[in-house]
């Protein structure tokens, strides 16, 4: 397999829960000043480049949101992810001082969701380096119905309210709005085509998914990744997928979600008819035949096996081989083991506590479920601990991680974007680093040598 850049957006609920049983003693916005206060009075600001070469910023919404750097393995991915959530959760712990200080009766909690109580969406945003190809926007149509049925696997599971209360696939599926377009938020597409690649444009451009949800689970995570790049490889490798393009998307994506174990038959453009789970297989096959997987890294075979595994959980109900690693099953036991148990409806607001708990990454519910072989982990602590300072060596992450953490031991001045470094001094030059996949750099070199030399000891900004 060929390398790829990928990397994960994540934007995060945020709330701050009274410590007394009351309501709320701050709204979100101000809870979000108190998130980033240990940033701002540390001379930093709300946006912010990590010297692990990833992105902490404050997005619209008060959303705190972490963007990991670039990875071309997934094992790497996955441990940068994690340490996104490590981050947060320290500046959540120090912006639970600053509330104790002030004499705020509240903690801060940070939520892996894609819904608040209002029902506003917030996303996770994937992201994929490909091939400049003049056929990009037919690609794009034909990988909607992958990415419309991927969420029997990679959703997050949430619960329905209306009608018969029931647990469904993805959240993310109802705040969908168009099947490919250049918009975001105003109308939400499937694929986002805002061609930024963010590298050399005459030779890359950045695939920008919207639809997926933000997974708990790092096998999800993993499964998430790991498929979209196989069929993406596929697809450079030639294979054929315009005949799975789906009659019609947004109406598929929600029928879907209606409840998890759900397989609708679909309407292909070409008028054929074929359910969801068949579909699925149609581009787990196509991949299987089109990519070379005999020296890829073992999470990717052990990946694979869970797509099919996943397919089989959903076709015949049984979900016990994937209730351990897919977040919707995940959910389903836990919930309807609840229900069982005290005898519950998912309707109770016990259960609606419990939903939101699995996604609170400041209660470390999740931990607790790993420790107790009820969730199943794939990164190792102590790599997790290292990724929030340390960026992947094997891409240009490491290069601007470099510059990051040589600003902050030197105390220098620097801009610092996804493409751009510059030391922010009289005579200096930027530097574009239009290649992701290089972890090395002459001109990289000479400025981190400049920053080391004795200069004004003025405190480093960071753009």
């Amino acid at each position: 397999m060929k390398r790829r850049i990928f990397g994960v957006e994540t934007e995060y609920g945020l709330t701050c829960a009274s410590t007394r049983g009351e309501q709320s003693p701050i709204d979100a916005d101000l809870a979000a000043r108190y998130l980033f206060k240990v940033l701002i009075d540390s001379g930093r600001s709300s946006n912010v480049y990590w010297r692990n070469g990833g992105r902490v910023y404050l997005d619209v919404g008060s959303h705190p949101e972490y963007a990991t750097a670039e990875c071309d393995r997934v094992s790497d991915l996955l441990v940068q992810d994690r340490a996104g959530d490590r981050i947060l959760t320290e500046m959540a712990s120090a912006g639970n001082e600053y509330l104790a200080n002030d004499g705020i009766a509240g903690k801060l909690h940070l939520f892996r969701n894609n819904e608040d109580a209002q029902g506003t969406s917030f996303g996770c945003h994937e992201n994929y380096l490909m091939r400049r190809n003049r056929h990009f926007r037919d690609i794009a149509d034909a990988l909607v119905s992958f990415f419309v049925t991927r969420q029997i696997l990679t959703g997050a599971g949430h619960i329905h309210r209306e009608g018969v209360p029931r647990l469904g696939y993805s959240v993310r599926a109802w705040h969908m709005d168009d099947a490919v377009s250049s918009a975001t938020t105003r109308t939400r597409p499937i694929i986002n085509t805002r061609d930024e690649p963010l590298a050399d444009a005459s030779e890359y451009r950045r695939l920008h998914v919207i639809v997926g949800d933000t997974n708990v689970s790092e096998s999800a995570k993993a499964l998430k990744i790991v498929m979209t790049d196989l069929c993406l490889a596929a697809i450079e490798n030639g294979v054929r997928i315009a005949d799975l393009a789906l009659a019609d998307p947004l109406n598929d994506i929600r029928r879907i979600d209606e409840k998890v174990g759900n397989n609708p038959v679909l309407t292909l453009k070409d008028g054929r008819e074929m359910d969801t789970v068949t579909l699925q297989r149609q581009w787990r096959e196509r991949v299987l035949n089109h990519v070379d997987l005999s020296t890829a890294p073992a999470l990717i075979p052990a990946m694979v096996d869970l797509w099919g595994r996943g397919l089989d959980a959903v076709e015949s109900q049984d979900y016990t081989s994937v209730e351990t690693e897919l977040d919707w099953a995940i959910k389903h036991r836990f919930l309807t083991r609840a229900c069982e148990r005290h005898g519950f409806s998912l309707t109770d607001p016990r259960i609606a506590r419990m939903d939101l708990a699995y996604h609170d990454i400041t209660d470390r519910v999740v931990s607790k479920m790993e420790s107790a072989g009820l969730m199943k982990r794939l990164t190792d602590p102590r790599e997790v601990e290292e990724a929030t300072q340390t960026p992947p060596k094997t891409t240009r992450a490491h290069l601007r991680g470099q510059v990051v953490e040589a600003a902050e031991r030197y105390h220098r001045d620097v801009s610092v974007d996804w493409l751009h470094v510059r030391l922010n001094e009289a005579g200096a030059t930027g530097i574009t680093l239009s290649d992701p996949f290089a972890k090395t750099d002459e001109r990289i070199d000479n400025l981190l040598e400049q920053m080391s030399q004795p200069s004004d000891p003025t405190p480093g900004v960071f753009a």
